[in-house]
């Protein structure tokens, strides 16, 4: 459906990579201790929490358990939505002011062709669970790909060159996204079990027929209110393919139920 966002992140973590001057695979211990990763990939292993302070990935095929939080700080990277991995968190994800926060990637055999692929291994897929909550704040980009989220997803302002991708995740509590001054912004394929709200969301994408922010065929417990998103709203393509919404639709979202 949109443009591919992996080089784009690839450019960024190169940009942040260059800033950081030690890259690690964490050592082994008895029992799970706090990691800080200050740049390079995470590998597989048991940790009490983890710290990302400068360009970070996620290993191939890894097998991550975090029984804490995952803690990006401001101007840091996570890339997790590069490579299929397995991670398991127990608290919740933050991310700080001009982070990029990247949870999952699955095959176009998942969600078609606005399949968020793994750049590494294509036909592979994340399993990627958040007990807690996600909570974002002034971001570069966010993408959530294909996750288990047990509490509520808050995105709150942010954003760059790089399309935020809120695609096919099944969140227990409420999503809420606003203030983003970014390019594109899509909100796909999800199940909420709370409600959902989107507000003060402006998209700078400069294509021909450009409809704003992508709100299509998600499944909703509660509300859908939409309200100050320009250029506008899109129900996507698909006749037909709307939203599920359990309460009411408010707003410029009305119609797309």
């Amino acid at each position: 459906m949109r443009k591919s966002t992996a080089s784009r992140v690839t450019a960024m973590l190169a940009v942040a990579g260059a800033l950081a001057l030690s890259a690690g695979t964490p050592a082994m211990a008895a029992g799970p201790k706090a990691y800080t990763c200050s740049g390079g990939a995470i590998s597989s292993g048991n940790y009490s929490s983890i710290k990302v302070t400068g360009a970070c990935s996620v290993a191939a095929d890894a097998v991550i358990n975090v029984g804490g939080n995952v803690t990006v700080a401001a101007g840091a990277v996570f890339d997790a939505q590069s490579a299929p991995s397995t991670i398991r968190v127990g608290g919740s994800v933050t991310g700080g002011a001009g982070s990029l926060v990247g949870l999952g990637c699955q095959p176009p055999s998942y969600t078609g062709n606005s399949a968020h692929t793994c750049a590494v291994e294509p036909e592979g897929h994340s399993t990627i669970t958040v007990g807690g909550n996600v909570t974002v704040t002034d971001a570069a980009a966010v993408l959530l790909n294909g996750i288990k989220v047990g509490g509520s997803v808050t995105l709150r302002g942010g954003g760059s060159t790089v399309p935020w991708s809120i695609k096919n995740n099944k969140i227990g509590g409420n999503l809420a996204v606003s203030g983003q001054r970014t390019e594109w912004l899509g909100v796909l394929f999800n199940k909420v079990g709370g409600s959902v709200r989107l507000t003060d969301i402006a998209l700078s994408d400069s294509h021909p027929g450009a409809p704003g922010v992508y709100i299509v065929q998600n499944r909703i417990g509660g509300n859908l209110s939409c309200t100050g998103l320009t250029p506008g709203v899109s129900g996507g393509f698909v006749p037909g393919a709307v939203n599920v919404v359990g309460g009411r639709a408010t707003g410029q979202c009305a119609s797309l139920v």
